[in-house]
């Protein structure tokens, strides 16, 4: 064996080392992050299924030591009303989600457009938005004297149509898109909805899956709008409705407690509210693994050709 080769050879080895190492590495990290982000969530959903004395007596453990499933039983002792709250909560994400995808990726395609000469003008005016409102009591009134929106699905969807802070991570992340992929289709004739429909659009996948969770997630988890603006039990959306039975829950144990008549009767106020935790994030969180897909994609690679 020539030096040459001895070389060649002891280099192979040493970088198979060097990759071995990176991947224990590598490997160790993630199953300890992992495992860090799944024990909170084993822990919520046994402490949902453990009795509320079990809970007091030994604190909140990873397998049950007293099986109960009355918060479940508690929770779902009005199947309709959960079903309602649950399908006003999809309407309003799945919705919300499209419509203010759209209207954010737009937005942030037109910010980047170097021939919008209003392209500053807008820029500010969104910026400024974000260091001063008109308040709460403007707002309310707007929303219930002007629009007449009270007690409406639109205003469940509404406010949350646009973020400043997504208009700007989309605008940033269509700045990476090479310019000539526009002029190219329009010296080819299309014009600018076609070139954002077909062009900027899919090559923005993995910004508009990025974006687009973080708008469900705000749809999804949202109560405030619903809190000033719903008095109508039909338009519940699911985060308000639990919301409401854990009120009422709490103030049936404290009424319990100042009156002094049944106070041997133990309400599930803890395991219940592991049990809303568990009703709450569970379509989300089935939803995430097809969305997760899209945000290593690198859809820009090799699309202008030199």
């Amino acid at each position: 064996m020539t030096t040459k080769q001895h070389q060649k050879l002891l280099s192979k080895r040493v970088k198979r080392r060097d990759r071995l190492l990176l991947n224990v590495i590598g490997y160790t990290s993630l199953s300890l992050i992992a495992m860090f982000c799944l024990v909170p969530f084993l822990l919520v959903l046994s402490s949902s299924f453990t009795s509320e004395n079990s809970i007091i007596d030994k604190g909140f453990q990873l397998i049950p030591s007293d099986f109960s499933t009355e918060a479940y039983g508690l929770l779902f002792k009005y199947p309709n009303q959960m079903l309602r709250a649950y399908a006003v909560t999809i309407s309003v994400t799945v919705i919300g989600t499209a419509v203010g995808l759209f209207l954010t990726s737009m937005t942030a395609y037109v910010l980047t457009r170097k021939d919008f000469i209003w392209r500053s003008g807008f820029a500010f005016f969104f910026f400024f938005t974000t260091l001063f409102s008109g308040g709460l009591v403007p707002w309310y009134l707007l929303v219930v004297n002007y629009l007449h929106l009270k007690d409406t699905l639109i205003i469940l969807i509404l406010p949350m149509l646009l973020n400043v802070f997504n208009i700007l991570v989309m605008k940033s992340f269509m700045s990476s898109i090479p310019d000539a992929i526009a002029e190219s289709a329009k010296i080819d004739g299309a014009g600018d909805f076609l070139i954002y429909i077909k062009l900027i659009v899919p090559l923005s996948k993995p910004a508009m899956a990025t974006i687009g969770l973080f708008i469900a997630l705000g749809y999804w988890n949202d109560w405030y709008n619903a809190l000033l603006f719903i008095s109508n039990e039909n338009l519940m959306p699911l985060q308000y409705y639990l919301y409401k039975m854990l009120g009422n829950m709490e103030g049936i144990r404290k009424a319990m407690l100042l009156s002094g008549v049944v106070t041997n009767v133990s309400l599930p106020t803890e395991s219940l509210k592991n049990a809303m935790t568990v009703v709450a994030i569970g379509p989300i969180l089935l939803a995430y693994p097809f969305i997760q897909r899209f945000f290593v994609q690198g859809l820009t690679i090799g699309s202008v050709k030199g």
